[in-house]
């Protein structure tokens, strides 16, 4: 009973136990309201969250009063108290891109609609259109998800995606208005106003760190063949899972909280001395000796899966980045605060 009244709960792990306490009927009109990913997590958070103790359920509630009671709806209207509303919830970089579409108008359903899909489903909707619609296409979507559906795209194909994600600085409005159309017939598009902001260096390189390390090898030395300055820049931006060795000690223990044990095992197989040494010495004592002993005493493992562990890691910490949780350093800079 200690245990569950002392740990502490992820804020995916607050929002299931508030969905959970607030009924069915209300809280599927919430989930209405949650992108695709965020149900996912929530959902699996109200799946498997177990031994909820009381003193638990009224913290959850009680914050969320508090913050409720803070709120007002004053200026609601001003395009300056939505643009910090989206930044403090979001980061910058994607409350930039929504909004432009709440501002500008644009109409994005068809787009909006593919994230509900699996990677496959995507890439049969867009397999034959042109690479410069699929890489719109794959600026819309999630990093993670786009990068799944990249990987289905044939090897010649993959680097010339990404090299238009890159370069692409906007969509003019009747552009998304046909690319709807294209997508989804039964989706009517219309918009008007100031082009929206998709793709970009920073989009392509959010992509590549989710793509498998091989194809993901393979992408950048095409990249780096025909457009070395490009390629550079690319590289520049990722962020990989030794950088995670700049995070100061408060975020990194606020990411540790985020991961599993077993991920966690998997993902250092494969990284360096200084790197461990930095996830140890945010464990406690006890921890930090148990986590060494299970090294020491496991046997090979493959290295597709320590690869998938880290990957797994680091969207953990780009979403904690984005909330502003933790701040990522290294080679990714000042554009991913």
């Amino acid at each position: 009973m200690a245990e569950q009244q002392t740990r502490t709960l992820s804020g995916t792990e607050r929002a299931a136990v508030f969905l959970r306490s607030i009924g069915e009927a209300e809280a599927a009109e919430v989930l209405k309201h949650m992108a695709p990913k965020e149900v996912q997590r929530v959902g699996q958070a109200m799946a498997t969250l177990t031994n909820v103790s009381r003193d638990e359920v009224k913290n959850v509630l009680d914050t969320f009063v508090t913050t409720v009671e803070a709120q007002t709806g004053l200026g609601i209207g001003s395009q300056d108290y939505v643009r910090n509303m989206l930044v403090n919830a979001l980061g910058e970089d994607k409350a930039g891109s929504v909004l432009d579409r709440i501002l500008s108008g644009g109409n994005t359903s068809g787009l909006e609609q593919l994230k509900w899909m699996d990677a496959r489903g995507i890439y049969e909707v867009i397999k034959l259109e042109h690479p410069q619609i699929i890489a719109i296409v794959c600026s819309f979507l999630e990093s993670d998800q786009a990068a799944q559906v990249l990987s289905l795209f044939p090897d010649r194909d993959q680097s010339n995606i990404l090299l238009r994600i890159a370069t692409l600085d906007g969509v003019q409005p009747n552009a998304l208005t046909e690319l709807n159309s294209i997508l989804e017939r039964q989706f009517s598009g219309a918009s008007r106003g100031q082009k929206t902001s998709v793709g970009g260096l920073k989009a392509a390189a959010d992509i590549l760190n989710f793509v498998e390390t091989s194809i993901e090898a393979s992408i950048m030395e095409q990249i780096k063949t025909a457009e070395p300055d490009l390629g550079q820049n690319i590289e520049d931006l990722m962020f990989v899972f030794e950088n995670l060795i700049d995070v100061d000690d408060r975020g990194f223990q606020t990411l540790m909280r985020e991961i599993q044990t077993d991920e966690l095992m998997l993902a250092l197989k494969g990284c360096d001395n200084d790197l461990k040494e930095k996830f140890f010495s945010n464990m406690s004592q006890r921890a930090a000796e148990m986590m060494r002993d299970d090294l020491e005493a496991s046997g090979p493992v493959r290295i597709s899966d320590v690869e998938a562990a880290q990957k797994s890691i680091l969207a953990t910490a780009r979403a904690l980045s984005d909330k502003g949780d933790i701040m990522l350093g290294g080679g990714a800079g000042d554009d991913f605060l």
